[in-house]
C-alpha cells in the first residue's frame, strides 16, 4: 500500500477528477504511480500482479503516465525476454528522475529564523537547496523578500531540461490549505495571509504562469511525507509531533491527515507537560510550546552561557563537540518531549509516532531519551522514530504538500 491507500481502492479526499464519470480511471493512474513508486523499476506485467489491475488496464494507465513525463521505460534488461528473442520484452518502468525530462517540485519551507527553498524529485530526493536567513524583518517585508528570493533561487537552480511541476509550501500555526491562506502565525506576526496567491505571482514572474501552488501547515506536510516516501507502517496510522520554534502535531489515518473544521488540527501549544512549571503567555504553567521550543531552548542555552546567541543549531554543534552543558540541556528538552509525547500516545496509539526535533534528528542517542521518557518501553518504544528523511524533513515535507496530491490523483498537475 502506497501513498496511503490501497493500490486498488479509490483516492481518499481528492477533487472530482475532470472528466465526469472517470473517477475509477483516476484511481488507477494512482495505484500504478504508487505501485511504481514502492516497487520501480518494474515491468508492467509486475505492476499488474503488484496491485490487481488488469493488463489492459495498467497499459491504458502507464501509456497516459508515460506521456505525462511522470514514468520512464528504462533500458531493456538482458533476461526481458525468452531464447533467442522469443515471447514479449519486459521493458521496466520507473519514476521519471532523469537529468533530462525528469519533473521535479519546488519546495518552500518558511520557519521562524530562516526559509528553506528546495528542488525535489518524484523519489523524495533533494536535489538542491538554499536557506535564507529572515532577520529583523517586518512581516509585510519578509514575504517580499521570500518572494524575490524563490525567484532567484528558481532561476539559478531549476533546469529548462527538468520542468518544474509546481510548489509546495510548509509553515508552521494555523494555515487553510483549501485557499493557501495563513490564518494566524503569531512568531511571523502574520494573520490572513494569501500565501498560495503571493507565491503564485512570484512564480509569474518567473516565468511559470499557471502552475499549482499549494501551502499547508509543516507538521501535516511531515506526516505526509512519511505516508507517501516513508516507512509501510506510517500509512495505517502516524502521530507526528514537531518540535522547532513552533511547536505543533499531526495525525494521520489509513493514508490521509486530519486536517479538521477549518484546517485548525494539530495546535498542541498549550498541552501540559507532566513536571514542568515553565511559565507561558497563556497565564498557566508547564505548556509545551512555552517548554520545549527551539526560542526558550536557544535563551536558556544563552542564559547558562553555552552559546553566544539564542540559537539551538548553535547549542547542537556544542553538544557534539562534546560540551557536557548542552548535552544535559538537550537531553532535558528530550525529557520533556518524551512526556509531551506519551500524553500523545496514549490518546491516539498510533502505528508509528514520528518526532521531528533537531537533535534527535542528528543523534538518535537523544531520540533514545526521548523513547525512555515516554516510558513504557514495550508498548511505545518501537514505534516512537525520527522522520525517514533525515536532516532533510523540512525541504522534502514543503515539497510533499506538492507531490503528495500527485500521487494520490495524477490528474491533478499532468
Amino acid at each position: 500500500m502506497i501513498g496511503g491507500t490501497p493500490p486498488c481502492s479509490p483516492a481518499r479526499g481528492g477533487p472530482v477528477p475532470p472528466t465526469p464519470g472517470d473517477s475509477r480511471a483516476a484511481a488507477n493512474a494512482a495505484s500504478v504511480l504508487r505501485t511504481v513508486l514502492a516497487h520501480g523499476p518494474i515491468a508492467r506485467s509486475g505492476i499488474s500482479r503488484v496491485c490487481g489491475l488488469s493488463p489492459a488496464a495498467v497499459s491504458r494507465q502507464t501509456t497516459a503516465l508515460l506521456r505525462g513525463g511522470l514514468l520512464r521505460e528504462l533500458a531493456e534488461p538482458a533476461d526481458a525476454v525468452g531464447p533467442a528473442g522469443v515471447g514479449r520484452p519486459r521493458i521496466p518502468l520507473d519514476l521519471h528522475t532523469g537529468a533530462v525530462g525528469g519533473p521535479v517540485a519546488a519546495g518552500l519551507h518558511i520557519g521562524v529564523p530562516a526559509s528553506t527553498f528546495s528542488l525535489v524529485d518524484l523519489r523524495g530526493r533533494v536535489l538542491a537547496r538554499r536557506a535564507m536567513p529572515h532577520g529583523d524583518r517586518a512581516p509585510s517585508a519578509l514575504l517580499a523578500a521570500i518572494r524575490d528570493e524563490l525567484t532567484r533561487f528558481l532561476r539559478e537552480f531549476g533546469s529548462p531540461h527538468r520542468p518544474l511541476l509546481g510548489l509546495g509550501a510548509a509553515l508552521g500555526g494555523w494555515v487553510r490549505p483549501g485557499d493557501g491562506t495563513v490564518v494566524r502565525h503569531e512568531a511571523l506576526g502574520w494573520r490572513d495571509i494569501p500565501l498560495a496567491a503571493e507565491l503564485g505571482r512570484a512564480l509569474e514572474a518567473h516565468g511559470h504562469p499557471g502552475l499549482t501552488v499549494r501551502v499547508d501547515n509543516h507538521a501535516r506536510a511531515v506526516a505526509d511525507t512519511e505516508i507517501v516516501f516513508g516507512r509501510p507502517e506510517a500509512r495505517r496510522s502516524l502521530l507526528h509531533l514537531f518540535i522547532g520554534n513552533v511547536v505543533d502535531a499531526a495525525f494521520g489515518i489509513e493514508g490521509t491527515v486530519h486536517r479538521g473544521p477549518g484546517a485548525a488540527a494539530g495546535d498542541v501549544a498549550h498541552l501540559p507537560v507532566p513536571g514542568s512549571r515553565v511559565p507561558c503567555a497563556c497565564g498557566r504553567t508547564g505548556c509545551l510550546q512555552a517548554t520545549v521550543s527551539d526560542t526558550v531552548l536557544g535563551a536558556e542555552a544563552v542564559r547558562r552561557g553555552i552559546v553566544p546567541e539564542p540559537s539551538v543549531f548553535l547549542l547542537a554543534d556544542a553538544a557534539a563537540t562534546g560540551d557536557p552543558r548542552a548535552d544535559r540541556l538537550l537531553r532535558e528538552r528530550a525529557g520533556a518531549v518524551g512526556r509531551a509525547a506519551a500524553l500523545l500516545l496514549d490518546v491516539f496509539n498510533p502505528a508509528v509516532m514520528v518526532i521531528a526535533e533537531l537533535s534527535s534528528v542528528l543523534d538518535e542517542s537523544y531520540l533514545d531519551e526521548i523513547r525512555g521518557a515516554a516510558g513504557d518501553p514495550e508498548r511505545y518504544g518501537r514505534r516512537i522514530v525520527g522522520p525517514h528523511a533525515g536532516p532533510a524533513v523540512l525541504p522534502v515535507a514543503a515539497a510533499t504538500v506538492l507531490l503528495g496530491p500527485l500521487f494520490r490523483d495524477p490528474s491533478r498537475l499532468t
